[in-house]
């Protein structure tokens, strides 16, 4: 959208009334990945649905609530409130412009981020009468790849999928890997230094990385999400689904 003049924003709602709203993160990834990785990944990932499944892509929201890796070096969080209430309002300016089906998708998938997009979208679909919502975060369009692509165990965070995607999108930003690392936290125990149970930043193995990985990736999730977008815009506004 932010490339648009008003009139190529005008001739495009007569084409779709469906916006990905991409959400990332400004936060660590290790030593070897941007803090940047979530926004650029989310960013090109609506880019390349909105090609397969016709759709406007909003402008990436490029702050997200980050309460696992606060004290990282880098990391930039904002709270649960600001993140709902950003959503909110950016899906109620997009409805006042005319779209109707919005598609929250957010490349960082912290639990409370979700959860606070999650209920910004229950907000959204009471408040907004001819609106469909659908919210999601990459790790559920990963969990279908096909068998074999992707080696770690539980990869996670500027892990083996992370390093390949940024491998393949940002070659530049990737300096070299960061050792594998499974942390654990003391649950259901709260801690205040959260750094002293996860030193590295890193969830998974980046070193079984490669760059013909991510594109493999980029392109199972860009088709997952197009699914996604295919499946709200068949479902009736006024339905209970």
């Amino acid at each position: 959208m932010e490339e648009l003049t008003m009139e190529a924003f005008e001739a495009e709602l007569r084409r779709t009334r469906t916006v990905i709203v991409p959400f990332g993160s400004v936060e660590e990834h290790g030593a070897h990945l941007p803090l940047g990785t979530d926004t650029l990944h989310v960013a090109e990932l609506a880019a390349a649905a909105a090609k397969k499944r016709r759709a406007l892509v909003a402008p990436p929201v490029w702050y997200g609530l980050c309460r696992s890796t606060r004290r990282h070096p880098g990391t930039l969080t904002l709270s649960f409130g600001t993140v709902r209430r950003l959503a909110v309002e950016i899906a109620g300016s997009l409805y006042a412009q005319g779209l109707r089906n919005f598609v929250l998708v957010s490349g960082h998938a912290g639990g409370t981020h979700m959860a606070a997009l999650e209920d910004a979208g229950e907000e959204i679909l009471s408040t907004l009468p001819e609106s469909r919502v659908a919210v999601l975060s990459v790790l559920d369009l990963v969990a279908g790849l096909e068998d074999g692509l992707v080696e770690t165990p539980g990869d996670s965070h500027a892990g083996e999928v992370e390093t390949a995607l940024m491998q393949h999108l940002r070659p530049a930003l990737v300096h070299g890997t960061s050792p594998a690392e499974y942390p654990s936290f003391p649950r259901p125990l709260l801690v205040r230094d959260k750094r002293r149970y996860w030193p590295g930043g890193v969830w998974g193995d980046p070193s079984k990385a490669s760059p013909e990985k991510g594109r493999r990736i980029l392109e199972a999730e860009a088709e997952a999400l197009a699914a996604v977008i295919e499946r709200l815009e068949k479902t009736d506004p006024g339905s209970d689904l």
